[in-house]
Order: C-alpha cells, then sequence, then structure tokens
C-alpha cells in the first residue's frame, strides 16, 4: 500500500472523510506569534466551527460575549452577535505577507492564523488526495529512534496559499508526526502527537510549530504555535 493510502486509512479512511461536512472543536491555541499580540490570552480557551467543503472557520469565546471571528482563505472578519461586520480584511494571505509588521498587532491576524492553522489541521491527510495535489515519496527520515516515511507536496494555488510546497512525516502507523513548511518567511517544523479518535477520525490533539535553521536544524525554543485539542466532533 502507497504511504498516501496508510496514512489516509490510519486517519478514518477517505469513505468517512467524503460523508463528512463539518467540524466543531474546543481547544487552545498559544505561542510565539500569539504573544506579540495583547489580546492573544483570550485565545485559551476558544470554539472554533467550520465547514470543509466551503472552507470557513468561525471561532468564538476569545472576545466579547457575541463577538466571533470568521476565516476564509480570501477574507478574514470580525463579527457582532447580529452578524454585522466590525473589521474585516480581504485577501489575507496576500495582505499579512505584505504588511507583516503591522498586522501581527491587530486583532484579525489571530483569526487569520488560528483559522487557517485549524483547518489545515485536520484536513491533513485527506487533502493530499486531492486531484490538484503533487506528491512524492522522499527517503525515510529518522527522528526520535524512529524510521519517519515522508511525503513531498505541491499544492495548487487555490487550494492552499501560505505555503504551497510541504513534507509531510508519517510514523510507522501512518500517523503523521510532522510537517515542514514556510510561514511569514520562516521555516517552520509543525510536530504532532497525542493522536485520539473523534467520530471516527483520527487527529493529532497537540501541535507544536518550531522554527528550522537553514542547515533543517530545528530548534526546540521558542514554540512559535501550541495548539492544543480537547474535544472534536464531525458530521
Amino acid at each position: 500500500m502507497a504511504l498516501l493510502d496508510e496514512a489516509i486509512e490510519a486517519s478514518g479512511g477517505l469513505a468517512l472523510w467524503n460523508r463528512l461536512t463539518r467540524f466543531t472543536l474546543q481547544l487552545s491555541v498559544d505561542g510565539a506569534l500569539l504573544t506579540q499580540v495583547s489580546e492573544a490570552a483570550r485565545f485559551k480557551d476558544i470554539v472554533a466551527e467550520g465547514c470543509f467543503r466551503r472552507r470557513i472557520v468561525r471561532l468564538t469565546g476569545f472576545a466579547d460575549a457575541g463577538r466571533s471571528g470568521v476565516y476564509r482563505p480570501d477574507y478574514v472578519a470580525i463579527e457582532n452577535s447580529e452578524g454585522e461586520v466590525l473589521r474585516s480584511w480581504n485577501n489575507p494571505h496576500q495582505a499579512f505577507q505584505q504588511e507583516a509588521e503591522e498586522t501581527f498587532h491587530e486583532e484579525p491576524y489571530l483569526v487569520f492564523l488560528c483559522g487557517f492553522s485549524i483547518w489545515d489541521y485536520l484536513t491533513t491527510p485527506f487533502l493530499l488526495a486531492h486531484p490538484g495535489v503533487q506528491i512524492e515519496e522522499l527517503p525515510p527520515w529518522h527522528e526520535h529512534d524512529q524510521p519517519w516515511r515522508r511525503l513531498q507536496a505541491v499544492f495548487p494555488p487555490d487550494l492552499v496559499a501560505h505555503s504551497p510546497a510541504r513534507t509531510f512525516y508519517f510514523d510507522a502507523a501512518g500517523l503523521l508526526r510532522r510537517t515542514d513548511h514556510h510561514l511569514f518567511g520562516m521555516k517552520v517544523a509543525n510536530y504532532s502527537s497525542a493522536h485520539q479518535s473523534f467520530c471516527g477520525i483520527v487527529i493529532p490533539t497537540l501541535r507544536r510549530s518550531l522554527t528550522r535553521e537553514a542547515d533543517g536544524t530545528v530548534m526546540a525554543k521558542p514554540s512559535l504555535l501550541d495548539v492544543e485539542i480537547f474535544d472534536a466532533a464531525f458530521e
């Protein structure tokens, strides 16, 4: 069985995944990329709801009662309880890359960062089966005294905008353990652990993003982004 097939099967299988459309998560998000913003502490206990097919993530619990953040690949907004848009950004991936220094201190930046991260976390490895994704199996990698098999993937621009080229590492059970990619000009290694099954879908409940040096060395500190999922539901 090919590595991608093994990884998808280990995460619940494509047949089940294709029947699902929505998700709800209870989670905490922390890390150096958030601590630059005074509101970052509010992301310690939030709810994320979204749609896989329409690529929408709505975040609640990080702001005043009734307010929420909405992430789409082409749009980020802060809304009140009536759905009125209080702040918004069009083409956020492009805007945040071009205006990184200014936007890192804005609340929509947190919604953007958390929104696309959550959507990416939940759709891997299933998204690799998309017909527009180019994949290639690389030689195995040894880490933590384990051989991890690797897939290099290149995503089409309309599917993943912030880091189209990535390398995925899978353990002997076919579970995702690490992803290498670029984020805001930085080389990042995103580690996955504590996998659990929710509604038949297996996801890592702990994610930690660390900086990679030019020679590939992973820096243990600081952690750029820490995500802990407490509960998840899929339908």
